[in-house]
């Protein structure tokens, strides 16, 4: 959304795009509260969150803007190159405590996980942790960024983030055999795949339209697939 708010504003100067991270429910709440009006999330909206918007006048619109795989990343001197899900499952329980036990160095596992306000950590509860708790244990990160940074300064830690940020500070993890690409996630191959939506407050208008037909347009596209992630079929 960086990306596509610096190409759309330099196109069009009549559109001026703040944007804040924090999380998809934050981005939800703030559209439910007037506070914004396009919400990021990289989850659905929940049946709870639509009750609470109606009750402030918002009927939440979906856009399916992108396609995502959620990467597990270690530090670039961890020797593991993958992990089973089961495995990975097992460590954020906190069953697996050692990088031994995977194949790795006889190191102690420091777990990165984001917090709960993230949708990217609901949709790691769903997909790796069959909704099986994460460990007390984990450091609670409020951003992909902040969990790269993370990582990328402790040799011991593993985390997961959104495929747009792994980055060469960082090692991406092979689950089950399977490389994290565009393509095996377009394809459905990665098992940890999800959509990437915006959210607006009836069907988009004016400056929101604006926005959200540019993130859908060929120019727009090309961003996405730059930044790392899979545009949607066209509709």
């Amino acid at each position: 959304m960086q990306k596509i708010s610096e190409h759309l504003m330099q196109k069009d100067p009549s559109v001026v795009i703040e944007l804040s991270g924090g999380g998809s429910g934050s981005g939800i709440k703030a559209l439910n509260e007037k506070l914004t009006q396009i919400a990021m999330s990289s989850r659905k909206i929940k049946g709870k969150e639509v009750k609470a918007a109606e009750e402030k006048g918002v009927k939440p619109f979906e856009i399916p803007v992108a396609v995502d795989a959620i990467v597990p990343i270690v530090n670039p001197k961890n020797t593991l190159n993958g992990l089973s899900l089961d495995d990975l499952r097992k460590i954020y329980k906190g069953e697996i405590k050692n990088w031994k036990e995977v194949g790795g160095p006889d190191a102690p596992i420091v777990l990165v996980s984001r917090d709960s306000s993230s949708g990217t950590f609901e949709s790691w509860e769903s997909l790796v942790m069959k909704n099986q708790r994460v460990s007390p244990r984990a450091l609670l990160q409020n951003s992909n960024g902040t969990v790269v940074q993370t990582v990328s300064k402790n040799p011991n830690a593993i985390g997961y983030v959104g495929l747009g940020y792994v980055a060469p500070i960082i090692k991406a993890v092979e689950i089950n055999g399977i490389k994290a690409t565009p393509l095996t996630a377009k394809e459905g191959k990665w098992p940890l795949s999800r959509d990437l939506y915006l959210y607006t407050n009836r069907q988009p208008q004016g400056a929101v339209k604006k926005v959200t037909d540019f993130c859908l347009s060929e120019e727009g596209r090309g961003l996405i697939k730059e930044a790392g992630f899979v545009p949607p079929a066209k509709q």
